[in-house]
């Protein structure tokens, strides 16, 4: 399979190494910050997008003009999300996001959704989010801390909206976001009471499990169509 790299920093680095141990070829590589560009008359026949919020919709919507299916792992822009699954369907064609392409950290997404729902019987436990990720990451909460957040919001009634900044409304979820290094990514879903807390938690400790799940899921999305996520793959 031929695969087009948009984005050729540590992640798209770590994304090629998978690929290529996979077997399969680089197509080309685009990264405005190296210079990187690459010719559509060329075939891909999947595209893989880790780059930056404020690029991410504009290189997507690329792909999609050039029938090229195309998944994305940028966080911070989803406030775009329904425009480019439009457009995405406008133009026949298939886009796949997910927050983070871990296996483990889908896993992890499905057991924070059951433990909300088993904690709706447990008022005396309030809940908060904690993730920590390296001091080159931009965005703050991460993607991945704002799954978790939607996860839990969706499944435990009490819980409204997920906030930022110190709260005492108890509608509102606390994502607390902290940047040290070295650290790939760092989730935890606390339940606290006055008794006892219970925490469930995932701690990554490379790229390349992001990695890995992004190629994995290149390899499959070249025969879907239409808009699509993690759930789809995973078919959970």
């Amino acid at each position: 399979m031929r695969i087009l790299l948009i984005g050729y920093g540590k992640m798209g680095k770590t994304i090629e190494a998978a690929a290529l141990g996979r077997n399969h070829t680089i197509a080309g590589k685009i990264d405005p910050g190296t210079g990187l560009t690459f010719d559509f008359a060329n075939k891909a026949d999947v595209a893989i997008e880790f780059t930056m919020p404020e690029s991410a919709v504009a290189n997507i919507k690329l792909c999609l003009d050039h029938n090229i299916p195309v998944l994305s792992g940028t966080t911070g822009w989803l406030n775009h999300k329904k425009e480019v699954d439009d457009y995405c369907l406008s133009k026949q064609g298939t886009f796949f996001y997910s927050s983070n392409y871990s296996m483990g950290v889908n896993i992890f997404f499905k057991i924070n959704e059951q433990l909300a729902r088993m904690m709706n019987s447990q008022g005396q436990y309030d809940v908060s989010i904690d993730e920590t990720h390296h001091t080159q990451k931009k965005d703050a909460p991460s993607g991945t801390g704002i799954t978790l957040a939607e996860g839990v919001i969706k499944n435990l009634d009490r819980k409204k909206y997920w906030v930022k900044t110190e709260t005492h409304n108890p509608d509102d979820l606390m994502i607390h976001s902290f940047r040290e290094d070295p650290a790939p990514g760092t989730h935890v879903v606390k339940y606290k009471s006055s008794i006892d807390d219970i925490e469930i938690r995932h701690t990554a400790h490379s790229r390349e499990g992001f990695a890995n799940g992004a190629v994995l899921v290149a390899e499959w999305l070249p025969k879907q169509k239409g808009v699509l996520g993690m759930d789809d793959f995973l078919k959970f």
